[in-house]
């Protein structure tokens, strides 16, 4: 790589700011450490400051006119005026010079020095990353043209930068809800400003056809169109509708307008345009392209649907109709074709699609759907394009040029690079900005699960266990923001910043350069930045986490907040935390049930929400637990502990470190208590949030058992004698009347395969396990 980078293990340098008002007192010099983010591969201070007034002059190489145009526009915000061109200018210059010996296009120098400031780069997208570099050594009023002075100092500097990952993705969903031309363009803006270079489209859903197609014009006219759409959560029931019209569409003008202002912001747009499934938008437009051909409406609640693409010669023309239209308004190499979530239900009884299956030698409905998948992907390579598909491509054999998006989990990614194909990393454990992202019940309502800044930022894109060569095979990242409980451009701001911003360092920054103390103190900085862009920006920095530890045989209860400069405040009796109340310093010794509240003070000012936990001291707290299986890498943040330290789960989030997470395994939990106690009762919960493939074990047997393991009493239930606990939580309870016991035993038989005509149909179904209460 000719581009000289220095070594990874440099810590990265403080920079500083100093922003100098013309005609100010020297006292009022304002000095600010810059944030940058995503943190460059290398920066180092320099001597001196580089002053930017209205009398800087702008020169650059003719290969780089764009971005120096951009950066002009960008400085007349907070300068008032555009910099004067000059072709030979050196000092108080801002220099844009091509450096063709830099094999990475979207590497970049950049220095400052008394007498100028000069990025270096081989290509445009170089040198637009180092002016994102630059953006934010420069104060937030540029951002909003609010700067009132016109002069400002910014210390020297040197950064050397290439990002890790050549892919660093956002996808944002417009199929479930519509957002219009303008922002769309926010969006793409804020992901440029973060060093992204791709925005996976979503624009095709069962609920909503998003883009124009002028051969088949009933797709936007019907197809963009629901007649309501569901209030409130999938799992409430009985379900519930507004009864209004909802829809919208883009037409190709307006996607050459958004495919134009991305290419200026050197973001690639990906469109997807899912098949099979995901297609009851299509199907209602035009009801032939189901295997039934009879009349349906387009979806209007969410989930998966049974009503999906049959694999004739009318659906194959109608598809390379569509993809001729789309290959020409984007000029990506990709095309996104979906491929997920297809039930099998309507080709099971397809006469045309089980002769199909004959006809072509395949094994079953899901070699149907590599068949349907590899034959467009051929008509898609003729075009001059790839596909990317979801990983439910590789059931039934994987299309030969496929790249592969990973939304499941990593499990299949080491296979699929073995057989050569390229892989771009999307987990719902790390990815998934549709989940909560704090504990606070009052929380925006999100589809479920729970994923905080930083679970997101702790993603290594690279899976465990691969060798040098199949880790070239992954590209990179992407964060994925599904809008089903989106239903404004705000909201969606909300879920995905800052997340986004966590994983643009996940996909730009080598790992030895991370560090999640610092990215935060960074972030803070950063939030200001946010408010000039009018970002609707999510606020958790000034929350407290809580944890409950077993430390030489005594529970301690910690408490932490993000921003080291602040203290805690706590009470034990439930009330809120006042001034006065117990300063924390140390970890609360727990041997009893209490009730925390504690929060983040500034002085003598609540910072952020009020923390709120209960621990339910019982008699099983502290003893040794086991089990026959490891809960899943994505979720056993708590680990096997967490079943026994008196913390319960959350009522309808699946992801926080309570809930322990199984998938496709059945479940042995064996509990010492140390000695043989009475036990009155026990108890536990199990989450039930079918929409996202998550259902109640088919049977809980509880025993007790005596010092030698020997049976003293066991009790069964199955699922139809299970409890409603919440909404989304089922409770086990079982009696014993004071049995003495050592052990306690709880077997549980998983759900299985999740059934036909079901979100997730034909997978292995998640168990969820809470706390186990021993009374």
């Amino acid at each position: 790589m000719t581009l000289k980078l220095c070594n990874n293990t440099i810590r990265v340098c403080g920079i500083l700011l100093l922003l100098l008002c013309l005609g100010c007192k020297k006292e009022k010099i304002v000095t600010i450490t810059p944030q940058i983010i995503p943190v460059p591969f290398h920066q180092e201070l320099e001597d001196g400051v580089f002053v930017l007034n209205k009398e800087t002059v702008l020169r650059y190489d003719d290969d780089l006119e764009g971005t120096a145009k951009y950066l002009e526009t960008y400085l007349k915000k907070g300068l008032g005026v555009s910099l004067q061109i000059s072709k030979e200018a050196e000092k108080n210059s801002i220099i844009l010079e091509k450096d063709d010996t830099m094999v990475n296009e979207e590497a970049y120098r950049l220095f400052i020095s008394k007498k100028n400031i000069k990025i270096q780069s081989s290509t445009e997208k170089g040198a637009f990353y180092a002016i994102q570099t630059l953006r934010q050594l420069l104060p937030e009023c540029f951002e909003d043209s609010s700067c009132i002075e016109k002069e400002f100092t910014i210390k020297a500097l040197t950064v050397l930068d290439a990002p890790r990952f050549s892919y660093r993705g956002m996808h944002l969903d417009v199929g479930r809800h519509f957002f219009s031309v303008t922002e769309i363009k926010k969006y793409i803006e804020m992901l440029a400003m973060l060093k992204m270079n791709t925005f996976h489209w979503h624009l095709t859903e069962d609920q909503g056809w998003r883009i124009e197609i002028k051969k088949y014009p009933r797709l936007t006219e019907i197809g963009g169109y629901r007649e309501e759409t569901l209030v409130g959560h999938y799992n409430d029931q009985p379900h519930q509708f507004d009864g209004e019209v909802y829809g919208g569409f883009y037409t190709q003008e307006e996607v050459k307008e958004i495919v134009a202002f991305a290419t200026s912001r050197n973001i690639t747009i990906i469109p997807e345009i899912e098949m099979p499934g995901h297609s009851q938008a299509a199907i209602a437009a035009y009801p032939e392209l189901g295997c039934s051909g009879e009349g349906i409406k387009v979806a209007t609640k969410w989930g998966v649907f049974d009503e999906v693409y049959c694999p004739n010669q009318r659906t194959f023309a109608f598809l390379e109709d569509v993809l001729d239209e789309i290959v020409g308004l984007f000029p990506g190499k990709y095309i996104h074709i979906g491929g997920d979530e297809a039930p099998k239900t309507k080709w099971k009884s397809c006469d045309h699609c089980q002769q199909l299956i004959k006809e072509k030698g395949l094994k079953d409905e899901h070699g149907l759907q590599s068949y349907f998948i590899a034959r467009m992907e051929k008509y898609i390579n003729n075009k001059g394009k790839q596909i990317i598909g979801w990983d439910e491509i590789l059931e039934g054999g994987l299309a030969p040029n496929a790249t592969v998006m990973f939304w499941r989990g990593t499990d299949g990614a080491i296979k699929a690079a073995k057989e050569g194909h390229d892989l771009i990393l999307s987990p719902t454990s790390n990815c998934y900005f549709d989940y909560y992202q704090s504990d606070n019940e009052d929380e925006p309502l999100a589809i479920g699960g729970f994923l905080p800044l930083e679970k997101v930022y702790s993603f290594n894109p690279i899976p465990k266990g691969m060798n040098a060569t199949e880790e070239k095979h992954v590209l990179g990242a992407q964060g994925n923001v599904w809008t089903e409980y989106m239903p404004t451009y705000e909201k969606v701001e909300y879920m995905a910043f800052p997340r986004a911003i966590a994983l643009s360092e996940v996909v730009w920054t080598v790992d030895e350069n991370k560090d999640y103390g610092d990215f935060v103190s960074r972030l803070a900085h950063f939030h200001n930045r946010l408010d000039a862009l009018d970002v609707n920006y999510a606020n958790h920095l000034y929350e407290v986490n809580g944890e409950l530890k077993n430390e030489n045989e005594q529970l301690l209860y910690s408490l932490e907040t993000l921003m080291d400069d602040k203290t805690i405040r706590y009470t034990l009796d439930g009330n809120d935390p006042v001034n006065s109340s117990e300063l924390y310093d140390k970890p609360i010794s727990v041997d009893r049930s209490i009730n925390i509240k504690a929060a983040v003070f500034d002085n003598s000012k609540i910072e952020g929400k009020v923390f709120a936990q209960k621990l339910n001291y019982h008699k099983a707290v502290g003893a040794k637990v086991m089990l026959n299986v490891a809960p899943h890498k994505a979720y056993s943040a708590g680990g096997k502990e967490a079943l026994i330290n008196s913390v319960n789960g959350s009522n309808n989030r699946f992801g926080d470190k309570e809930w322990l997470g199984f998938w496709g395994d059945d479940l042995e939990v064996m509990i010492d208590l140390g000695k043989p106690i009475e036990i009155e009762k026990v108890s536990t919960r199990f989450f039930e949030a079918n929409g996202q493939w998550i259902y109640v074990p088919e049977k809980v047997e509880i025993s007790l058992l005596n010092e030698k393991k020997e049976y003293v009493l066991k009790k069964t239930s199955v699922s139809p004698m299970f409890q409603k606990d919440s909404e989304l939580t089922i409770q086990v309870v079982q009696n014993y009347g004071g049995e003495k016991a050592r052990y306690i035993k709880l077997t549980i038989k998983k759900y299985g395969l999740i059934p036909d005509g079901l979100q997730g149909s034909g997978n292995q179904a998640w168990t969820f396990i809470d706390e186990i209460v021993v009374e």
